[in-house]
């Protein structure tokens, strides 16, 4: 076989039903060969949009997802969403052409050092010398993706080893002797768990995207339900823990409820699943939990101990550690007057906002909620929308909630909502959006429409850069500097692209509109113009303890 077929072949042993990107000179070889294969190619309107819907997918699946791009611009293109997947932990193989392996170095037309500039923001990458290792860097990518934390890969494969002929092998299994990811507990530090967890009288279950990514939803629920501590969530956490059930507390951090933020501080025992003490969960660090003895679990070593000081590490995967606890954990902790505390900041300081007669955001959301009954999947842009959807919208299930946490990349939304429909074509997936983030990527509603991908768009319109204008509001005396941002005619927009676009300027409309968008077979753009200055509230001010909340009502 020729590279491009190994290729092919390599990923179609892997699983791969999908490929999203973008052609180019240096990856002729491959398209060809896809042109008689039976995968799946969603070709998108720039490479950005490639590897965001790559991650939708395997956000939506937990399944590796694949792009393709070609050298020079089209694999820098890539970049950003190579490093959105690496900052939220998402298993992609973002394949790449490269020019002829004898020009590597000459600065050729179109060719960038795409290894060099994505070492730091994969787990690993290749640059393919020989089309004999091919198979076998497939073989690696797939499983360093997909095992341990997750992450992308990125292969470069130069367009002449496309074309070179070589034996295809196969490799059955894979040997990689420096990775070894630890997948069990050391049970000395699983009876030290357990110990800690039976003494403590204020315990908190703290929860991030680890969580879902090893499927240890429901093995977190028995414990939460079994030792009857609180939960609470990262961003990336979202449907870890179903959020209508009476031990949730929502989310935590700088946006995240008040009686979470509240709960934390006051903790005498955090058990960390899955998450990493971000500095948007921790605030100021010296002031974060003070009275807390830290549990943390966590497949990556390199994240224990790395922001806050951990008591009790266990390295493994969080399904097996949160069972071996479940077997090991015999007495359990009396919380009982504990949970009435956190009962009473939670009928003291719920989520809330005015209800003036106009289009406010957050009801938005809570019409989105009610119509979808909870079971669709959302994909947000990054800025207030993001903070509405997290805040508003109850998600019960993993897989549900698909958001850019790390990086908060702007345009993220629209091609995962991508994404995560071309993985469930059965399911109501809705993009909540910005106007300013969705215009960076709303090219993408052509790949919509061409292929058929019917996803919902819904734009909370209210004519800025929502998040640096409230930050403006709240710490620059309101010197709104280049957050005004003049927004084209969505709705037309969308006609022209052979979309449905849908005007709301009236509160009365909201639920009628949400209702028609959802009923239409076709990618439907709600426009809904919001209250042009509402806040996201609570907020944490940069540099300040989680329990000191600017809150309020906009």
């Amino acid at each position: 076989m020729i590279g491009a077929q190994i290729l092919i072949e390599s990923l179609k042993r892997e699983g791969v039903e999908v490929i999203f990107g973008y052609p180019g000179g240096q990856v002729l070889p491959i398209l060809d060969k896809l042109y008689d294969a039976d995968l799946k190619f969603v070709l998108v309107r720039h490479e950005q949009g490639a590897a965001h819907a790559a991650d939708g997918y395997a956000r939506a699946t937990g399944k590796p997802g694949v792009c393709l791009a070609t050298s020079g611009p089209g694999a820098t293109n890539l970049v950003t969403g190579i490093a959105t997947a690496y900052m939220d932990s998402v298993p992609m193989v973002a394949i790449t052409g490269q020019v002829k392996s004898f020009l590597i170095g000459n600065d050729a037309f179109q060719e960038a050092d795409v290894t060099g500039i994505t070492r730091p923001i994969t787990k690993h990458n290749y640059l393919v010398k020989d089309a004999k290792d091919l198979a076998r860097t497939v073989r690696e990518a797939f499983y360093i993706a997909s095992s341990g934390r997750p992450g992308p890969v990125l292969i470069d494969i130069p367009s002449d080893i496309q074309m070179q002929e070589t034996e295809f092998i196969w490799p059955e299994t894979v040997e990689i002797r420096s990775y070894k990811p630890t997948l069990f507990g050391h049970p000395g530090q699983i009876k030290k768990a357990c110990k800690l967890i039976s003494q403590a009288k204020k315990p908190i279950l703290y929860v991030g995207g680890g969580v879902i990514t090893s499927g240890a939803h429901l093995v977190l629920r028995e414990l939460a339900e079994k030792i009857q501590a609180p939960v609470t969530w990262t961003l990336m956490g979202i449907g870890a823990f179903p959020a209508t059930h009476k031990l949730s507390l929502g989310m935590l951090g700088m946006h995240g409820t008040a009686y979470a933020n509240h709960a934390i501080m006051e903790a005498d025992l955090i058990i960390a699943v899955g998450a990493r003490f971000d500095d948007r969960v921790t605030g100021r660090i010296d002031s974060f939990a003070p009275n807390a003895k830290v549990l943390h679990i966590d497949i990556d070593p390199s994240s224990i101990s790395k922001n806050i000081r951990v008591d009790v590490p266990v390295v493994g995967d969080a399904k097996n550690i949160l069972g071996e606890i479940l077997e090991e954990l015999k007495k359990l902790p009396d919380i009982s007057e504990w949970l009435k505390t956190v009962e009473d900041w939670k009928k003291k300081h719920p989520l809330r906002y005015k209800d003036e007669g106009i289009i406010k955001p957050q009801f938005v959301i809570e019409q989105l909620y009610e119509a979808t009954k909870g079971e669709a999947i959302i994909t947000t842009e990054v800025g207030q929308n993001q903070m509405w959807a997290a805040q508003y919208y109850k998600y019960d299930y993993p897989r549900t909630f698909i958001s850019s946490g790390g990086l908060g990349t702007m345009g993220f939304g629209l091609p995962a909502a991508i994404g995560a429909k071309v993985a469930h074509p059965e399911k109501t997936v809705i993009d909540i959006a910005g106007d300013g983030s969705i215009q960076m990527n709303i090219q993408e509603l052509a790949t919509c429409v061409c292929n058929k991908i019917n996803v919902k768009v819904v734009i909370l319109n209210n004519g800025y850069l929502g998040m640096v204008r409230q930050w403006q509001e709240l710490f620059y005396k309101k010197r709104y500097s280049q957050v005004c941002i003049t927004a084209p005619d969505f709705v037309k927009l969308a006609e022209s692209y052979g979309a449905f676009g849908i005007h709301v300027t009236k509160k009365e409309d909201v639920r009628a509109a949400i209702d028609k968008a959802l009923e239409i077979d076709n990618t439907v753009l709600i426009d809904c113009r919001i209250e042009p200055e509402e806040n996201v509230f609570p907020m944490v001010p940069a540099g300040e303890a989680i329990n000191k909340m600017i809150s309020g009502l906009a």
